[in-house]
């Protein structure tokens, strides 16, 4: 087995031959400023130097992709906590078709904007949206497992059973509770067994869909992958507002905090029951030891997000059928109050096809449905709209630090340091800061 490890010249950061095409041209398609969608000049590689080059500059989410591309591939957790691709024997090996696929759909190379569709609103930090409303699942028993309101609960089961077929989402291992796994869900019980966020690694793009699969959940980097690989052939794509993946170091810091008896653990939840829900750990005695969610995320997991999270162009889901976010209670301020009431989601609806699944799901009593405004929703999804605003100035960071970053295509980035050029600025020298004290750490 060959690990795919960061290659690094005599300062430990990959840089390109020269500097400045090279800032000329990752500038450019960093900031969505393709003018076309042509494909790169294709070089004849070998597979694992192509994910090499994604992973060496840090730009790897962890989706999986690759996996299901070539054959030698297997996504295994790194010594950071992220899972990351390893070479299984060979590693000369050369894929010109799932070369082809891996150059246009890796989303640590590239992310393309969903065409715009000529009457449909576009928000700017949203997206697209065919429809946008507060909902929450009718079923209560799945709007209190869920993490927000149980909206991707219910429809990942209702899917499935109106094509019968199971739907694609993740879940504790019970094997590990630890960690987090795929898994197939088909009807109420098994999707139940699946609520709730999972703030920890998991690929769930890693396994090629199945023809049977009616549905897939995952994050916006995942269900970009999925899209660009299978287009229109795709399942009905699910994903959800995403803050970033934290390494799996940090749920076991979290679980051996909790569980001071040091007794097995047989449950580790990291939301739900309830909104936002508590991080819970569950031993074999019965007992059950818990923080806040604001104490688990704020304080812990949210502090260890792989890089690539942080100069992520699309952390609501624009490439799914129907993405889903928290719709949380804000102060004076506008600012989210994450104490514990009934679960409120904001559901966009990306495509027609969301926007008709989402319809029938009300029609039929599955979901609750009231319209929304998105300029509301942004005041209460700081996050999501600091990152946005922000990107070019990270991106410009790590650029100037030698690293390559991913192609983000379509975005119109250039409008946000136009509009707001101190923030990213300061975006941009913290970016700066962090990759010199990474790489003074790793020397």
């Amino acid at each position: 087995m060959v690990r795919v490890a960061r290659r690094a010249t005599c300062d430990g950061v990959p840089r390109p031959a020269s500097r400045p095409r090279f800032i000329h041209r990752y500038c450019a398609a960093s900031a969505g400023a393709l003018a076309s969608k042509r494909s790169p000049r294709m070089k004849t590689i070998s597979d694992s130097a192509l994910i090499a080059s994604v992973v060496d500059n840090q730009n790897c989410s962890g989706c999986g992709l690759c996996a299901s591309l070539f054959d030698s591939v297997r996504m295994e957790l790194d010594e950071d906590g992220y899972l990351r691709p390893t070479i299984q024997g060979a590693d000369a090996r050369t894929s010109p078709d799932a070369q082809r696929v891996f150059r246009a759909a890796c989303p640590g190379r590239v992310v393309t904007k969903p065409d715009h569709v000529a009457g449909v609103p576009e928000h700017r930090i949203f997206g697209q949206a065919f429809g946008a409303w507060e909902s929450w699942a009718l079923d209560n028993e799945a709007r209190e497992a869920g993490s927000s309101a149980g909206v991707l609960t219910t429809l990942s089961s209702w899917i499935a059973q109106q094509n019968g077929g199971a739907s694609r989402g993740a879940a504790m291992d019970s094997g590990n509770p630890r960690r987090t796994v795929p898994v197939q869900i088909v009807d109420k019980d098994t999707a139940l067994a699946a609520a709730g966020s999972r703030y920890a690694p998991v690929a769930m793009a890693e396994k090629a869909l199945h023809p049977d699969e009616a549905a897939v959940v995952g994050k916006p980097c995942e269900i970009s992958a999925l899209r660009s690989a299978h287009g229109p052939e795709s399942p009905v794509l699910l994903s959800f507002f995403c803050a970033g993946t934290p390494s799996q170091r940090s749920t076991d810091a979290l679980v051996s905090d909790l569980n001071t008896s040091g007794t097995d653990v047989t449950a580790v939840h990291y939301r739900g029951d309830g909104w936002p829900g508590k991080f819970r750990v569950r031993d074999r005695s019965g007992q059950t030891h818990s923080i806040s969610y604001e104490q688990s995320w704020g304080d812990v997991l949210g502090r260890s997000l792989q890089t690539r999270c942080k100069i992520c162009v699309d952390g609501t889901g624009e490439s799914a059928d129907i993405s889903v976010g928290d719709y949380w209670h804000a102060d004076a301020r506008g600012y989210p109050i994450f104490s514990n009431s009934k679960g409120r989601s904001v559901a966009i609806a990306r495509t027609k096809r969301g926007r008709d699944l989402m319809l029938r799901a009300a029609a039929e009593g599955i979901l609750h449905l009231e319209p929304i405004d998105l300029d509301m929703v942004a005041k209460i999804q700081p996050l999501q709209t600091g990152r946005r605003t922000g990107l070019v100035g990270r991106l410009l960071g790590r650029i100037v630090q030698g690293y390559r970053v991913p192609h983000y295509v379509g975005y119109g980035l250039w409008r946000f340091p136009l509009r707001h050029p101190l923030w990213n600025v300061r975006s941009f020298l913290g970016t700066v800061r962090r990759a010199r004290i990474f790489r003074s750490g790793k020397s």
